[in-house]
C-alpha cells in the first residue's frame, strides 16, 4: 500500500503513454495496464509513502507554491532492480528542487517515505514495466527507443493511492 505524489500529463502525452504501454502489451510485455487494479495512470511520482495521513499530506503538498506546468523530454529508458523499466526524462533544471521541496514537506506531516524518495536518492522516471523478465528486457527496450524522444507535459498534480487507484486531484502543481 503506497500513496504517491504525482505529476500527471496532458492529454497527448498521457496518450502517447498509454499507446507506448499498448505496443509492449502486444509485445508480451505487462505493463501498468494490465498491473493489478488496471486503473494506472501515466504519471512521475515525486514522493512515495508507504504510511501517512491523507488529510496532512494533502494539506502539506497543497500549502507549497504553485509552480506551475513544465515540459520535461524523456529521453532514456531505465531498468531498476526486480525488473522495473522506466521512462527516464533529460535533465530539467528545478525539478530536483521541487521534488525536494514536496519531501520536506510531507515529512513534517509525520509521513514515512519510500527510500528510494528520499532527497539525493530519487532518480525521476516514469514507470511503464512493473516486473519484466531478462528475457523481456531487449524486447522492451526496443519497443521504447521506437518512440524516444517523449516530449510531455505536465499540466497537474495528485494524489494517487496504488493500491486502489483513487485519485485526489490537487489544486496546484508543486
Amino acid at each position: 500500500m503506497a500513496l504517491g505524489i504525482c505529476l500527471l500529463f496532458d492529454p497527448r502525452a498521457d496518450r502517447a503513454l498509454r499507446d507506448l504501454w499498448d505496443r509492449l502489451e502486444e509485445r508480451g510485455v505487462p505493463t501498468l495496464r494490465s498491473h493489478t487494479h488496471r486503473l494506472h495512470r501515466p504519471h512521475l511520482s515525486y514522493v512515495v509513502l508507504l504510511r501517512w495521513d491523507l488529510g496532512s499530506v494533502q494539506a502539506a503538498i497543497e500549502a507549497l507554491p504553485d509552480r506551475g506546468p513544465m515540459e520535461i523530454t524523456f529521453d532514456a529508458l531505465g531498468a531498476f532492480r526486480r525488473g522495473r523499466i522506466s521512462l527516464i526524462p533529460a535533465g530539467k533544471e528545478g525539478l530536483v528542487g521541487r521534488q525536494q521541496e514536496a519531501v520536506r514537506a510531507v515529512r513534517a506531516t509525520g509521513a514515512f517515505i519510500h527510500q528510494h524518495y528520499e532527497i539525493d536518492r530519487w532518480l525521476p522516471h516514469c514507470a511503464l514495466v512493473p516486473r519484466a523478465r531478462l528475457a523481456q528486457l531487449p524486447v522492451a527496450a526496443a519497443t521504447v527507443y521506437d518512440v524516444l524522444p517523449l516530449a510531455a507535459r505536465i499540466t497537474q498534480a495528485a494524489l494517487i493511492d496504488s493500491t486502489t487507484g483513487q485519485v485526489w486531484p490537487l489544486a496546484s502543481i508543486p
